[in-house]
């Protein structure tokens, strides 16, 4: 089954692109996941950029500008797949004039595999990415951090957004709750339902657009990073990835786990940690300078 067709990118990252391709620079794509905008990347961007390369924070289709915009009107985010998601980053990602870096999180970390499966990234870090066909394990962990969705098949179509509590399990676990209510009042937006769906049956449809091309003869050199304590993406769904993508013979495939931190560890206390590890592995293989 073919995935739908792009969805058209917003002004607002055209500019970006626009701003990049000025640069001369090589870029870095950052794609975010489920319940948080692109905002979310705004101080990896400062550390990527003072290290030579030139940011790009795209939003899915229809992302608000701002949280506050988001909660006003969290009915935008609903009808997104992952086929539709992917091919609007591909094509976003096409008109930059240099291949890119490509950096995503959760859900995003699934799309960084797909735009890498079609040869778009010059090296590309998922971070505790969701699940793809071929990837087997279900943690109870996981299915109660995706039951906020799951448990109700209407959310299918819907923008769903997630509860303190839900968002405290879900992402904030490794954190005090003084620091999980700041997360959720800064970055927390609703969220389409379709991609967890389709996450949750990419091994019963063997039409999934949730699938990633692990054998890409130029997928290029890619890490996985684990939080050691992350619910929605524990350890045996992010190694699963790995040892799928290990099986490339064509580019290195590598995974670290990062102690003591959950699903939230691109924007908790500790972000810098995780950016500075995905920076040292795209430095061994991207030089920003040529």
């Amino acid at each position: 089954m073919s995935s739908p067709a792009a969805t058209p990118a917003s002004a607002r990252d055209l500019a970006q692109v626009e701003a990049a391709n000025a640069t001369g620079r090589i870029p870095v794509v950052f794609i975010h996941g489920l319940w948080l905008l692109p905002t979310s990347w705004d101080r990896w961007a400062t550390v990527f950029e003072q290290a030579g390369f030139a940011p790009v924070l795209p939003g899915w289709p229809d992302d608000p500008d701002t949280v506050e915009e988001a909660h006003a009107h969290p009915e935008v985010f609903a009808g997104k797949s992952v086929g539709q998601v992917a091919d609007h980053f591909c094509d976003l990602i096409g008109r930059l004039d240099r291949k890119p870096v490509v950096i995503g999180h959760s859900f995003g970390g699934l799309i960084t595999q797909i735009t890498a499966g079609r040869g778009l990234s010059q090296a590309s870090v998922a971070i505790d990415p969701a699940p793809f066909r071929g990837v087997l394990p279900l943690p109870l962990s996981s299915l109660r951090a995706a039951s906020a969705v799951l448990a109700n098949p209407a959310n299918y179509h819907r923008a769903v957004p997630l509860t303190f509590d839900q968002f405290r399990y879900a992402f904030a676990n490794a954190v005090s709750e003084e620091e999980a209510l700041e997360l959720y009042g800064t970055f927390a937006v609703a969220a389409p339902g379709e991609p967890l769906f389709q996450a949750a049956a990419a091994n019963l449809n063997p039409w999934t657009e949730a699938k990633v091309d692990t054998h890409a003869a130029d997928r290029g050199p890619l890490l996985i990073i684990s939080g050691e304590k992350d619910n929605t993406v524990p350890w045996a769904i992010a190694n699963a990835a790995y040892k799928r993508q290990a099986q490339n013979e064509h580019a290195v495939t590598e995974i670290t786990e990062i102690t003591g931190r959950g699903h939230s560890l691109t924007i908790d206390n500790g972000w810098h940690q995780v950016a500075d590890t995905a920076l040292a592995f795209v430095r061994r293989f991207v030089d920003p300078t040529t």
